[in-house]
């Protein structure tokens, strides 16, 4: 975890579509006279968790780190909104790095589905029968039938995210680890999921699949009726995000685990 970078004071500022949001925009871009992005040392994003995503995405690989304030309603992404010394701020805030998940989908149709996901893949059964699943880590089979709602493959980044909603382990930022958590297991009644190395390969193939069909979901991405699905971490790949640094992402991690 590095300090942030704010040499030259160059700084963007970009919205989600709240009302909230774009009032923010207007008054911190006046004030701190925001650049284009292409221009900025730094991208301040404004909104919710859900904006601060898709963000991520759209600068993965730019080398332009995201620092992002809350003016939506879920934050934990997000630093704390303030208007006051927002440069001092963005100099001595962390830097973190955040590599996604690369996946790929076969459809029914035979047709190739790519995509990146920062906080979880996520296999979901399309209609009122539940899903049908097999499970290779590295290609040697761990999980003949799983018949669940779903599953999620989770980053450490994720790891607070929807898999914890569904009772899988939280991750420490750095740890090379992935989580793969079931949704409602119906048979095995007892697994609860596994902790993965970060270099593993999870491919998860969907039995019965005319009989009961499921979506694939990479962060805000999905596809349809889909037959296997593949998911391994692309190092090769990198978004980098700030924290102001009395409220880091370990720590968020950290207290997220003593709530109660």
């Amino acid at each position: 975890m590095a300090k942030g970078r704010l040499k030259n004071g160059a700084v963007a500022f970009i919205a989600s579509g709240s009302a909230e949001a774009r009032a923010a925009l207007a008054r911190l871009s006046a004030a701190y006279k925001g650049v284009p992005p292409e221009e900025a040392e730094v991208i301040v994003a404004l909104g919710g968790d859900g904006f601060m995503l898709q963000t991520l995405h759209a600068f993965m690989n730019s080398g332009k780190p995201i620092y992002g304030m809350n003016c939506g309603t879920v934050g934990f992404l997000m630093n704390e909104f303030r208007e006051d010394r927002l440069k001092e701020r963005l100099a001595a805030a962390l830097e973190t790095s955040v590599y996604p998940l690369a996946m790929t989908a076969r459809d029914r149709k035979g047709r190739i589905h790519q995509a990146y996901a920062i906080n979880e893949v996520s296999m979901l059964r399309q209609s009122y029968q539940a899903a049908k699943l097999k499970i290779l880590i590295d290609g040697t089979v761990r999980l003949e039938e799983l018949i669940c709602d779903g599953l999620i493959v989770a980053t450490p980044a994720g790891s607070t995210a929807y898999n914890l909603s569904a009772h899988g382990p939280i991750l420490p930022i750095y740890a090379p680890l992935l989580a793969l958590t079931p949704i409602s297991a119906f048979r095995p009644r007892t697994w609860r999921g596994a902790l993965l190395p970060d270099k593993a390969e999870v491919v998860i193939e969907v039995l019965e699949a005319a009989k009961r069909p499921v979506n694939v979901v990479a962060d805000n991405v999905e596809f349809k009726s889909v037959v296997e699905v593949r998911v391994a971490a692309d190092r090769k790949a990198k978004s980098l995000i700030l924290f102001d640094a009395d409220h880091s992402w370990d720590e968020r991690i950290l207290a997220e685990q003593f709530k109660y």
